[in-house]
């Protein structure tokens, strides 16, 4: 949500789907303030994207920084975490992001680390190259001294599932050497993300106009055809090649004719175009003017098993935070939207004792606290922020499904957000419980601006 160009401010509310709002600010910190001044029922903390930083100063083409264009991008990267960013993020499976090189992600990580700040990171691959992808996340932190957190911790396609024990032992080896490593991951064999996650990076060089006017030329499509084809490109990662037009599931679409879609896989939609799924993909693209919302069925269920139990495995949905009402359901999220936690405590700790409650809510919690350096927060513990969630840990669970995804969990019944209720007895308050949870750069406490070393970093062992 910033720093933005007035370019990049024009861009985000053109490209807006169903949930349409002003942009009214340019900054990192502007952003926060707009919320916390609009009013809001959950705590929000974010960080500063790296993507995000390099579109500021070199846009959204598979260009490389100077020397001085990268000094700038810092100084973007200082200018947020002083504002309140809790480190930096990046996915780099994801054009333009997808450009950047490993020094170029050292230098900014480095910023993040004299701010006190993580480095949080979709890694670069999650399938043919996993290994690869992961040894770059501990070589940033290694050469930053940035804590790292891998977010979507997981093994891609069927022939890649085999590598969880040599991705395990990578994290413990890094982490027996005193590389802060963590990891996060949600609760659910499939994931969500466009269809440009089935798509090489070339053609999407420029942004989302740029990539579908190259896909609406004749050799262009068929090229972008053949290489979908290719379930193991070795210059991308092709979500597709692992999932298969039948695991792919249409979620959300921007062009109001194509939202009849919405629930059917690739698949069906290709045999109702009588066209072959790639050209069917290709032709959502430009016809929805916007990457189109999909699922990717393509994780292993005794995986996720194993992985939450993992003692440096936290949680994420990795899913905007809807509600049952209004413009939310004109599209269907990701059922992890609304069952993601419940899910946690429901099926893998209560119905398949993967981990126990205690352990469950630890790493929900103070695990994840103390990762982000939260300051009073996480633990119940005098003067501590009363966030605290009552919930029955004998009916806690999710109801959203991939048909039904609308559908909030159960077995929750009071939420309280600095020491006030958020739901009470099971229902929403309505209150404006919530505040902007800024990190420890952030200049508008005593004390704040980047001066943090990286001892003073709370290590979560």
């Amino acid at each position: 949500m910033g720093p933005l160009t007035p370019e990049m401010r024009r861009l985000k509310e053109q490209r807006e789907g169903d949930i349409k709002f002003p942009v009214t600010w340019t900054s990192f910190g502007g952003y926060l303030d707009m919320l916390e001044k609009k009013g809001i029922s959950p705590n929000v903390a974010s960080f500063v994207g790296a993507g995000t930083v390099r579109v500021n100063l070199l846009g959204e083409s598979d260009v490389q920084p100077t020397s001085q264009q990268l000094k700038a991008m810092q100084g973007l990267v200082r200018q947020a975490m002083e504002e309140g960013a809790l480190g930096l993020t990046d996915a780099l499976i994801y054009s333009p992001n997808t450009y950047a090189k490993t020094p170029e992600l050292i230098a900014l990580a480095k910023i993040s680390a004299e701010c006190g700040g993580i480095f949080t990171v979709h890694p670069r691959n999650e399938d043919d190259r996993l290994k690869e992808a992961i040894q770059e996340v501990v070589d940033i932190a290694q050469a930053s001294g940035a804590p790292a957190e891998i977010y979507h911790f997981k093994q891609a396609g069927h022939s890649n599932w085999g590598k969880l024990d040599e991705e395990i032992a990578m994290v413990n080896s890094a982490r027996a050497k005193r590389v802060r490593i963590t990891a996060d991951m949600y609760t659910y064999t499939s994931g969500a993300t466009g269809l440009d996650a089935a798509m090489p990076s070339w053609v999407q060089d420029g942004g989302l106009e740029k990539w579908i006017a190259r896909l609406k030329d004749p050799a262009n499509r068929a090229k972008v055809r053949t290489e979908m084809r290719d379930p193991h490109p070795k210059t991308w990662d092709n979500l597709y090649g692992g999932a298969g037009a039948q695991g792919t599931l249409l979620l959300a679409f921007k062009n109001p004719e194509l939202k009849p879609l919405t629930g059917k896989t690739l698949a069906e939609v290709a045999k109702i175009w009588k066209e072959s799924p790639e050209d069917a993909a290709i032709d959502l693209v430009i016809k929805d003017g916007s990457r189109v919302g999909v699922a990717y069925f393509m994780m292993s269920e005794a995986n996720l098993r194993r992985e939450v139990a993992l003692p440096w495995m936290s949680f994420g949905s990795d899913q905007a935070a809807p509600t049952p009402e209004g413009v939310f359901l004109l599209s269907h999220p990701h059922p992890r939207a609304y069952g993601n936690f419940a899910r946690l405590l429901g099926t893998y700790v209560r119905q398949n004792h993967d981990l126990t409650l205690q352990d469950a809510v630890h790493r929900l919690t103070g695990f994840p606290a103390a990762n982000l350096s939260l300051k009073g927060r996480g633990l119940l513990k005098p003067g501590y922020y009363a966030d605290i969630v009552v919930f029955n840990p004998d009916t806690v669970g999710e109801r959203a499904t991939y048909t039904e995804p609308h559908q909030v969990a159960v077995g929750v019944e009071d939420v309280l957000i600095n020491g006030a209720f958020a739901l009470k007895e099971g229902k929403a308050t309505g209150a404006h419980t919530g505040r902007a949870v800024r990190g420890r750069a952030w200049t508008g406490a005593p004390g704040g601006g980047c001066r943090a070393s990286a001892a003073d970093w709370t290590w979560s062992k």
